[in-house]
């Protein structure tokens, strides 16, 4: 038999508490996060799901790395570069994070922009955010083909354990991706915020209602969580 919530006339229906009320909204037909839109929540849930990807990825290569009987390559010297005759450990990497944090705060200005309706400000800081995460693909296609040249593989390398082509080229790989596709969600939104599209809800991909620009937000915590994860693949990868 249905259970029925009685209220006052004239008032909304009451809401079940706990895993009955979640069961309630999900078969009504309402939306389940009252207070979240439906594009927020996705991205939430598709973040929390790319969270365990990265963490199998990152656990394989600790696994791998603290089985392993051949000694591990030495990332300082893996890594490092030859400039003006001085060997640089981990130069191209300490610029690629900072190039990749700087666009945390761009990306943070644009959404702050966004909220307060400036269109020309906000897609200029989402183009600069795009212009920064562009650099960081070419430096870290720089950092691949200098390894390949070197003898790099997923098979093997000249300096040791031969797990250490295979978890580089899975872990960055994979992450590069995240930011390649970011960075054309960028200049795609920057691109429908500066001709108005949110302002006059212009039809068309990701153009919510009029004077919203939530796609603005919704782009900066998948943007937020590729650097993020980039701090980790920094800790685990190229410092320990």
């Amino acid at each position: 038999m249905a259970e029925t919530v009685l209220t006052n006339p004239g008032q909304s229906p009451a809401r079940l508490e706990g895993w009955r009320g979640i069961a309630a909204d999900w078969a009504s037909d309402q939306r389940a996060f009252k207070n979240v839109s439906w594009g927020k929540a996705m991205m939430w849930i598709f973040l929390l799901s790319d969270t365990f990807i990265f963490s199998c990825f990152l656990l394989s290569y600790m696994t791998a790395r603290m089985s392993t009987t051949v000694p591990w390559p030495n990332p300082s010297e893996v890594f490092a570069l030859n400039i003006a005759g001085n060997h640089i450990p981990l130069i191209l990497i300490a610029i690629m994070t900072f190039v990749l944090i700087s666009s945390s705060g761009t990306m943070a200005m644009a959404v702050n922009f966004g909220y307060r309706r400036d269109r020309v400000r906000t897609a200029i800081l989402m183009l600069v955010t795009a212009a920064f995460g562009a650099t960081f693909v070419g430096m870290q296609a720089f950092e691949w083909t200098k390894l390949i040249m070197e003898g790099v593989r997923p098979w093997g390398n000249p300096w040791g354990a031969p797990q250490f082509g295979a978890s580089f080229f899975m872990i960055t790989g994979f992450h590069g991706t995240h930011v390649t596709f970011g960075v054309i969600f960028l200049i795609a939104i920057a691109r429908k915020v500066l001709r108005g599209d949110f302002d006059v809800e212009r039809r068309g991909f990701f153009t919510s209602r009029k004077g919203y620009y939530e796609i603005v937000e919704i782009t900066g915590l998948y943007w937020h969580f590729v650097d993020l994860v980039w701090v980790f693949i920094f800790a685990f990868f190229y410092l320990w």
